[in-house]
């Protein structure tokens, strides 16, 4: 059995786009035949759930019973990785709980594979959530990633300050999500699928549905981008899945 791998998707600032990540994670090991489960603490309405109905669990993280539903059956499931959607103001309540319950530990005994997804806004208080979450990082692989997603510019990111921050974390690595077109997003987000399924002109139940040709060339484009970002950092490796066949990119 594969050793399991979490990846927790997280800000402390909301309105960063984390959950948009999230589902591009989803999509990505779904396209690389990766068995993935997900949960979503935006409890109780759910974001995240609403894309990826069957993976995906309403959790709330900092109740003992539900960090029990999470991290007692790592090694219970066939989904050998476990994404984690921490909803905004979540992330450093959540890495000091792991600490808490010994997660930390074993990830940097090298039982089970940890990684970060912290989702930056453009602002100097969201890069000061580096320094927060940096003391929790020690045995997890730690991704900064800078989300376009919501048309920002990172207007206060001169370089000095830039480096002042992201130079902080001893072998964290960047990643850049661009933007996807804003009536491609929309009308994803009026689909209710995942952006995968809307690529392929498929409706939540895998039905036939009318989706814009333009629109989904945008999406497939952006799509294509973002997993290139993946492939990079050899994503699927790194959760310790061999690269297969990539399904799903038609």
């Amino acid at each position: 059995m594969a050793k399991p791998a979490v990846v927790v998707v997280g800000a402390d600032k909301g309105g960063v786009g984390k959950t948009t990540v999230s589902r591009t994670l989803l999509d990505y090991f779904s396209a690389n035949n990766v068995p993935t489960r997900a949960f979503d603490t935006e409890s109780p309405r759910g974001t995240l759930k609403r894309f990826h109905p069957e993976i995906t669990e309403i959790v709330d993280m900092m109740s003992t019973a539900d960090q029990m539903k999470i991290f007692d059956t790592l090694n219970a499931v066939s989904p050998s990785v476990t994404v984690i959607d921490a909803r905004a103001g979540l992330l450093s309540p959540a890495l000091a709980s792991l600490r808490d319950i010994g997660f930390l530990d074993a990830a940097k005994a090298g039982q089970i594979t940890f990684a970060v997804f912290h989702i930056l806004g453009p602002s100097i208080a969201s890069l000061d959530e580096i320094a927060e979450t940096a003391s929790f990082m020690t045995g997890a692989k730690y991704f900064l990633v800078k989300n376009f997603i919501n048309d920002t510019q990172f207007f206060q990111w001169d370089q000095a300050t830039y480096n002042s921050y992201f130079h902080r974390i001893k072998d964290a690595t960047e990643l850049t999500i661009p933007k996807l077109n804003e009536m491609a997003y929309e009308q994803v987000e009026v689909a209710s699928v995942p952006f995968l399924k809307f690529v392929a002109n498929k409706g939540p139940h895998d039905e036939a549905a009318n989706y814009s040709f333009v629109l989904r060339g945008y999406v497939r484009h952006w799509l294509a981008n973002v997993w290139s970002e993946y492939d990079r950092i050899r994503l699927t490796d790194l959760v310790g899945s061999k690269p297969a066949a990539r399904s799903g990119e038609k």
